[in-house]
């Protein structure tokens, strides 16, 4: 992000943001006339409660009901508003583990998240990198039986997922995939925190990716879990309003507890602002224009990489079906780490990438992968990023 700010000629494929253009102007310009017009909701611009404004928590427990096709609605007192979702992970991680605890994540996984396990002094250890259910629990199962023989399982305290259009990834988890993971950790009678981290959820492209969430499936049930939202991505990035969904009454509790202690209470007037987007049916008409235009962004990024020879020289990926990166991987033995001589050609031809390693536990890092963002360059600086960086490739090659 530094390195985008700073030189206005370099075209970044790196800082996740979402487009500027689209964002909801009118919008969120209708909602606040709606809470301060005649006569103005005043209270809007006071303090809120700690958990969050219960009309939000309501409007937020409904979409997680109806995302998970859930009998019955979800309680709004299992939900905290918070910060974004990335203030819900720290919470959560703050909470949950102590210096020297075990985290489980993907590889790869959301590498801020990395960051901050890190510097609560956690250890990250990474889960078999498979998408086949079987594979996945058999090859957890042999984990977990590493750690035991190690005398270290007991300091597993919490397993991250990002199971929607994930970032770096945009892949998704299913539900048998999911299962699988419970199934591993129960089989080896290890029990900690699920984390599900669902931030791109909304930005599906034709349709919703169909696995229910952690907090749906019985496989989970024995487990501590902790669902993780946002409306920053999917609606408007200034906004800051994430949620933390926490059906266990003592973690969620201490969670609330460490919040207070933090901010006292998120943003009411953004949260005011949320409230009425969200029921008054503005947030998903912005939604459903993004997943147009992020599709869009998401073709024009993968037949340019297409263009310029990429997948003839070695190099794969997959288009997306929501979200907004392309996960590159680019020839064995090739470097593009941050220290790396083409990282640096890059910057020379002028465009920024995220270098998969920083997605990686330092147990798993393929240092021969790239995040590429398309959510907020232009669709003609899309085609020319893509010519720069294939030409700093041809150069080091």
């Amino acid at each position: 992000m530094k390195q985008a700010l700073e030189n206005p000629n370099l075209i970044s494929l790196a800082a996740g943001f979402t487009d500027t253009p689209s964002l909801p102007v009118r919008k969120v310009q209708q909602a606040v006339d709606n809470l301060l017009g005649d006569p103005p909701q005043t209270e809007v611009l006071q303090y809120g409660t700690n958990a969050g404004r219960p009309g939000l928590r309501k409007a937020l427990a409904d979409r997680l009901s109806f995302a998970d096709h859930c009998p019955e609605p979800r309680d709004p007192e299992e939900v905290l508003v918070t910060n974004g979702s990335q203030q819900a992970l720290f919470l959560a991680l703050s909470t949950l583990c102590d210096p020297g605890d075990i985290v489980l994540v993907e590889s790869p996984t959301y590498f801020v998240f990395l960051e901050n396990a890190r510097a609560l002094g956690l250890e990250v250890r990474s889960l078999p990198d498979t998408d086949d259910p079987e594979q996945l629990f058999q090859q957890t199962v042999t984990l977990l039986e590493d750690l035991q023989a190690k005398g270290t399982m007991a300091r597993v305290k919490a397993l991250y997922l990002v199971s929607y259009f994930s970032n770096p990834s945009s892949a998704s988890r299913s539900e048998a995939e999911k299962e699988a993971l419970a199934k591993a950790l129960a089989s080896c009678h290890c029990y900690p925190s699920i984390l599900e981290d669902a931030a791109y959820r909304d930005l599906y492209y034709q349709k919703p990716w169909p696995a229910r969430s952690i907090l749906s499936l019985e496989a989970f049930a024995a487990f501590p879990c902790l669902y993780l939202g946002t409306t920053t991505k999917p609606f408007a990035t200034g906004l800051k309003i994430g949620a933390l969904h926490c059906p266990h009454q003592e973690w969620r509790e201490k969670i609330l507890h460490l919040k207070g202690n933090e901010d006292f209470g998120t943003a009411n007037f953004a949260q005011a602002i949320l409230e009425e987007v969200l029921t008054k049916g503005a947030y998903e008409d912005q939604v459903r224009k993004l997943r147009s235009l992020y599709q869009e962004k998401a073709n024009i990024l993968h037949h340019a990489l297409k263009e310029v020879g990429l997948a003839k020289d070695g190099w794969h990926w997959k288009q997306p079906e929501g979200g907004l990166y392309l996960w590159l991987q680019g020839p064995s033995g090739f470097d593009a780490s941050p220290d790396s001589p083409f990282f640096q050609k890059a910057i020379e031809e002028g465009v920024l990438f995220v270098p998969g390693s920083l997605c990686m536990a330092s147990d798993h890092r393929k240092q021969n992968t790239v995040r590429l963002s398309f959510g907020s360059t232009s669709r003609e600086n899309l085609k020319v990023g893509a010519r720069r960086f294939a030409k700093a490739w041809q150069r080091l090659t």
